[in-house]
């Protein structure tokens, strides 16, 4: 019978299965945590047996802590060696595989690059002093170091400490060659860094005696030479099987600064670093004083090269477009016609020397560098730098420095592309982008404006207030790569003011858009690679793609217009020509570190920036400062005997003495530039008739013992 008092179980079917499921779950939780709290008191029952107290613990600790940052500084290690063993990626042997001769645009020899395997001596087959002077000075521990050697680390930094500056490196040998054979000369953290590490994985993959052969073949040695046995027939006229004691110290005194010591620039230098070298050998337990005392006694000479100088950074620039252009020709000798003009490339590098000799020590700046191109897209001239010698670095073609306000080009250009004209006006006011509020360089504002206004008085609210409320910043991007800028652009909306990193290759490239009528796409720099016998294997007219236009006529016309007003009126006035007329675009960056001058005639088009290589401010310098004056100089030279091209859109490209718009003569006669108020005058050139007039007169007179009376007067009486 049924029991009236039991409760009825009023639960469906479906709700009974879940109670029964929470149970189980319940229930096995339990379990599992009772089961996990029983292990873990019988492993610390277990581990109570290896406690340690006292001393023994304070042993336990510091391993236990050792172990623990040993794991983090090798997680630390391999991040930052990863980009290091990037650089090691393909055929880095590969340069050997190159021996390219250059010949300027004119057919004359200028240099070569590559390895020429004729000339490379075997360590084996060199003379045992050549060895000896090179390790007695550059590497003593050569032979007992792993890639790095702490040991004279040490002793380097001891004596600099010492003599409170730097008067010895602490770099191995190994590691002077992965920075040659890998990195550049820029003076940063992250390239010691990637130098240690390739240092290391050299030796681990070469054996020393490698290491020595490609450090000696690689080596800059000066006077446009690579390699000690390339340095030797150019100084010395032999081979290095022949080198004397005196001669192979002044060789190992090379290696430091080639340009400091090259004998036929400064021949008692190299005397002296020489002896300096003979000093090493003996220190370093290589020869005795007597055996050097010889050497000492009768320095090396050398074969007279008349102070021969090469256009290296260009050299360096072209031979990595060899390479880019005839990657299946290696193994064979070529021969390079290049685009160099050398009468504007000596007009560039006299110009940067000048200006930073002249007012570099009041503005506080230590480089420069330019490029030249021609209309045409042919490069004419490349300044990487202040000394080759003092630095292989190439800023001309790998530095990427911020642009400033020359980056305002780009932007105008993509406006003009959508529409506005040099008429169209536009508020300058303040303006926030975010949390971004760019001010003007005046911090001042000017109400409404056209754009033709602000971009010759270099506004910045203007050019902001275009990339925010008219085009975004992904069209100037766009533009600015299709321009032929190779450098990665920042699409952070700063980059309107210039935040992003350029070289002045590419400052030049894109510049000269605007003066070839905005055709992109014709930058070169050789005409035509063949090889001895004759065979063509490139031709920049048949192989090269074609130009494409990336700026129409009208955008162009518009921006021409504008940028012509720049050096009359505008922030440029130190850049304008006498007689032809000019356009172009200033930048200065913030805290004066980088000065930029971009300009273009009919004919030319040329990018300047002067700053340091540590990125340290400067005085107040400007883009229309000591750039545009170098410009203004180099322009004036490079514009001699040419026949004048118009700037595209542009009717009148010729000024009178007025500074009025003219159509002047056809052909530039190269005015001084004594005739423009405050222009620098035209640069002297001595033709190497006169030169050797010269050093003959000179070394008569000072009784060189290079030359006798009677060889002077002969000398004399055949100039």
């Amino acid at each position: 019978m049924e029991n009236p008092f039991e409760p009825k179980d009023t639960r469906t079917p479906r709700a009974a299965k879940l109670l029964e499921i929470d149970a189980w779950l319940d229930s096995t939780l339990y379990d599992a945590g009772f089961f996990l709290r029983d292990r873990w008191e019988r492993l610390t029952i277990f581990f109570r047996r290896f406690r340690v107290t006292g001393w023994r613990r304070a042993v336990v600790e510091t391993a236990s802590e050792g172990l623990t940052i040993g794991a983090a500084g090798s997680v630390v290690l391999l991040a930052l060696a990863m980009p290091a063993f990037e650089e090691t990626a393909g055929d880095w042997r590969a340069q050997a595989d190159f021996a390219v001769t250059f010949l300027d645009r004119n057919g004359a020899e200028i240099g070569q690059r590559g390895l020429i395997q004729r000339d490379s001596v075997p360590v084996d087959e060199m003379p045992d002093v050549v060895v000896k002077a090179v390790l007695a000075t550059e590497d003593r521990r050569f032979f007992s170091h792993w890639g790095i050697d702490f040991v004279g680390l040490a002793r380097a930094m001891t004596e600099n400490v010492r003599a409170n500056s730097v008067v010895q490196g602490g770099s191995t040998l190994t590691q002077q060659l992965a920075k040659n054979l890998f990195l550049t000369n820029e003076r940063t953290i992250e390239r010691k860094i990637k130098e240690a590490f390739l240092a290391v994985w050299l030796e681990m993959n070469l054996t020393k005696t490698e290491i020595l052969q490609l450090y000696l073949d690689r080596a800059y040695m000066g006077g446009g030479t690579f390699g000690i046995a390339a340095a030797t027939d150019f100084y010395f006229g032999k081979g290095i099987k022949d080198v004397t004691l005196a001669e192979a110290a002044m060789l190992a005194g090379l290696f430091k600064a080639p340009a400091r010591y090259a004998p036929h620039i400064d021949l008692p230098a190299a005397r002296a670093r020489a002896n300096q070298v003979l000093t090493n050998m003996v220190e370093g337990g290589f020869l005795t004083e007597g055996q050097v005392l010889a050497a000492r006694r009768q320095p090396a000479d050398v074969v007279d090269r008349d102070g021969a100088k090469n256009p290296d950074y260009f050299l360096d620039w072209a031979f990595e477009e060899v390479k880019r252009l005839a990657p299946r020709r290696r193994g064979h000798a070529l021969v390079a016609r290049t685009t160099l003009d050398m009468g504007i490339q000596a007009a560039a590098e006299e110009s940067l020397e000048f200006h930073l000799r002249q007012h570099g020590k009041d503005y506080g700046v230590r480089q420069g560098a330019i490029v030249v191109l021609d209309n045409d897209g042919s490069v004419r001239a490349i300044v990487g730098g202040r000394d080759y010698g003092l630095s292989q670095f190439n800023r001309a073609t790998r530095a990427q420095r911020q642009t400033g306000s020359s980056f305002k080009a780009y932007v105008y250009a993509t406006a003009m592309e959508k529409g506005f004209t040099p008429e169209s006006v536009i508020s300058d006011g303040p303006i926030s982008w975010g949390n971004w509020s760019p001010k003007n360089y005046t911090r001042g504002y000017s109400g409404r404006m056209t754009l033709s206004t602000a971009l010759i008085k270099s506004i910045n609210t203007v050019p902001v207030r275009l990339a925010k409320d008219h085009l975004t910043i992904a069209p100037i991007k766009k533009l600015t790569e299709e321009m032929g800028v190779e450098s990665p652009v920042f699409s952070d909306k700063t980059m309107v003011l210039g935040t992003s990193g350029m070289t002045v290759m590419d400052q030049a490239t894109g510049y000269s858009v605007f003066a070839n009528g905005g055709y992109a796409g014709t930058r070169h720099g050789i005409l035509q690679l063949a090889t001895h016998a004759g065979e063509v294997v490139w031709d920049w007219r048949r192989d090269a793609p074609a130009p494409k236009r990336v700026l129409s006529e009208q955008a162009v016309a518009s921006m021409n217009a504008i940028m012509v007003q720049i050096p009359e009126v505008g922030t440029a006035r130190r850049a304008a020509l006498q007689g032809i007329r000019s356009a172009g675009k200033t930048g200065t960056t913030q805290a004066y570190k980088d000065a930029w001058y971009v300009g273009y005639t009919g004919n030319y088009t040329a990018a300047v920036w002067f700053g340091n290589d540590e990125f340290t401010p400067t005085r107040n310098m400007t883009g229309g400062s000591l750039p545009a004056m170098t410009w203004q100089r180099l322009m004036t030279v490079a514009h001699q005997n040419v026949e004048l091209k118009p700037i595209p859109y542009i009717d009148k490209p010729f000024l009178d003495e007025n500074g009025k718009t003219t159509g002047a003569p056809a052909i530039a006669q190269g005015p001084s530039p004594d005739d423009a108020p405050g222009a620098a005058e035209a640069s002297p050139y001595l033709s190497a008739r006169t030169t050797s007039l010269l050093r003959a007169m000179s070394d008569l007179f000072r009784g060189s013992p290079r030359l006798s009376a009677s060889g002077a007067s002969e000398t004399l009486s055949s100039l």
